[in-house]
């Protein structure tokens, strides 16, 4: 049967199509749509369009397309979240053949000593272009319901904050982010069922005076308030307490931590205010160099707060905070579900470990440690007193530890623990019991045959004829992995000890769903390493599998777990997910 003829598909009734085209998935949509003009109205039709989920590059080859997109669904979509991503070169790595943005101080950018290169520049420019391309489209939406806006500009600010001067040059003037604040704001004024308003990292899209463009009806209806933005300057509040007093439905709100105050905690613990369900706060060293603690809140008020919403949660994310800051900022009184560190200039002490663990034993669900400074001098060191390790103690007192993550810089290259193994793999493998032996049945080197396998495969070995299951393509697979780091991963940095990562998987079992260690954070002792006849490897991965009730692996490559290479979106996505679990 013709597809488009007469008597074909063409001639079925619009309701039948649309009808048969819900059952597509959405890619497979748009690329039916363009079959024909019929089915492309079908395809456009608002029924099928609830939502938008979409992720975008700061690339101009995303424009054409996200153009038609939004023409053809921004006007009735119900739910949109769109999350912008600068490309990878931002990141500075030589890999990716481009440059990171230059930093400089207010003083540096006065006197013009540095300057943003072009490309950078570029992708500032794509970035503002997109961001007003999907708000120009849903601005005259009244159907809307969920707005969730994310921009990965930690990106362009992992070297330096981006000042006014970089700015200006990217758009002069500052007129696309007038446009953009402006189409922002009448958004807001023109929804009329909005009850989720989530907005991350979006380079200074939200202004102070951006809520008050929503109608009292609306501000009371609205469920999810999302406003982080640490581009602000010191004297900026995205929201005030005032403003706040209108949100009376709210039941999860996400904050700068320098913003909320203890005269929020009094309003959102009022008994004209629904129970709060979930709170998220982003600690960055950078507004704290900017704003103050002082009107942070104290204990006496984060217990108020919880007697009114009993089942009160908090998700906290820490950015190169120093231990201090956090040592102030964590309340016994807050109900800490979830904390998250990453650190690439501060160190985490393990007096703050020994802290969570010791305040938060009956809410911690999740702990995430991200640590990759030079100079680790305050982080945790377990080998002080390998008896009272602070993540042992994290995994023995809190009771319902479900996630828990950990990456640390390996050692100085000729200190490394994968170093220390691969000498003593070499040391044995000559022994006659080895020599002849495949690697599955070898006492010795008993590691994770699939894992070498596949390294082999990578890398391929110069030798074609060498036999992978043997110990000495072994020995050359883990060498190889070792000399193949870059430099970066060879500065001193923080080990987590096996004996003590075996005691974490027996402490809590199956119920800790989730163990990420990379294997660069892991260390042996030497009298594991001098035992000829046990394979420390091995025995870790073997000891930790039957801890955990299922087949455990270090983490060999930290490119695939977005919670340790892309920190801010991991968090936005989690902090989106721990709100919607109410």
């Amino acid at each position: 049967m013709a597809l488009c003829g007469d008597a074909g598909a063409s001639s079925l009734p619009s309701e039948l199509v649309v009808h048969i085209f819900s059952f597509l998935p959405a890619p497979d949509r748009l690329r039916a749509s363009a079959a024909c003009s019929h089915w492309r109205d079908c395809l456009f039709y608002p029924a099928l369009w609830p939502e938008l989920r979409l992720s975008l590059q700061a690339s101009l080859a995303e424009r054409p397309r996200l153009e038609f997109l939004m023409r053809k669904c921004g006007c009735f979509v119900r739910e949109l979240r769109v999350e912008f991503a600068a490309e990878n070169y931002l990141s500075g790595s030589a890999e990716a053949g481009g440059a990171s943005p230059p930093s400089c101080s207010a003083q540096d950018a006065a006197d013009g000593e540095a300057q943003p290169s072009g490309r950078w520049l570029e992708v500032l420019r794509t970035y503002l272009e997109l961001v007003l391309c999907v708000l120009g489209c849903v601005r005259g939406n009244r159907n809307l319901q969920k707005l969730s806006l994310f921009g990965d500009i930690s990106i362009l600010q992992q070297n330096g904050t981006i000042t006014s001067t970089y700015l200006n040059k990217a758009d002069p003037g500052g007129k696309k982010m007038q446009q953009i604040q402006q189409l922002f704001e009448e958004i807001l004024a023109n929804s009329r069922h909005l009850k989720w308003l989530s907005c991350g990292f979006m380079l200074e899209i939200v202004t102070p005076t951006s809520l008050a463009s929503l109608s009292n009806p609306v501000a009371n209806a609205i469920e999810h308030l999302s406003l982080l933005d640490n581009h602000t300057s010191a004297d900026t509040t995205l929201v005030t307490t005032i403003e706040l007093e209108r949100f009376v439905n709210l039941r999860s709100l996400a904050l700068d931590f320098c913003d909320f105050t203890a005269e929020m905690t009094r309003v959102l613990a009022n008994n004209n205010h629904v129970p709060l369900h979930r709170l998220s706060l982003l600690v960055h060293s950078t507004s704290l160099k900017s704003k103050t603690l002082d009107k942070m809140p104290e204990d006496e008020d984060w217990r108020a707060l919880t007697r009114n919403s009993g089942n009160l949660r908090v998700y906290m994310m820490a950015f190169d905070v120093k231990s201090d800051d956090m040592l102030r900022i964590l309340k016994p009184g807050i109900p800490l579900e979830r904390i998250h560190f990453d650190s690439y200039i501060t160190c985490v002490s393990g007096a703050v470990v020994d802290l969570i663990s010791r305040q938060y034993d009956t809410f911690l669900t999740h702990f995430i440690l991200m640590n990759d400074v030079n100079d680790t001098s305050g982080f945790p060191d377990l080998s002080d007193n390998r008896n009272e390790d602070p993540l042992v103690l994290l995994a023995w007192r809190c009771m319902r530890l479900s996630l828990l993550a950990i990456h640390g810089k390996g050692a100085d290259v000729g200190d490394t623990a994968w170093n220390r193994t691969v000498r003593h793999l070499r040391s044995v493998r000559h022994a006659p019991e080895c020599s002849t032996k495949p690697l599955r049945t070898c006492p010795v080197l008993q590691y994770t045959c699939s894992s070498l396998m596949y390294l082999h495969t990578k890398r391929r070995c110069s030798d074609p004829d060498n036999d992978p299951d043997r110990c000495s393509v072994a020995v050359w697979s883990l060498e190889s992995c070792h000399t193949d780091r870059s430099p970066a991963t060879n500065d001193a940095g923080y080990t987590v000890w096996a004996h003590n990562l075996i005691a974490i998987a027996r402490l809590r079992g199956p119920d800790l769903k989730v163990l990420e260690v990379t294997e660069e954070s892991i260390d042996f002792d030497q009298s594991e390493l001098a035992d000829q006849d046990v394979d420390p490897v091995h025995n870790l991965i073997e000891q930790v599998s039957i801890g955990l009730a299922r087949p455990w692996r270090a983490v060999m490559d930290i490119e695939l777990l977005s919670v340790f290479t892309e920190p801010a979106r991991h968090f936005y996505r989690e902090m989106q997910n721990f709100s919607e679990g109410i």
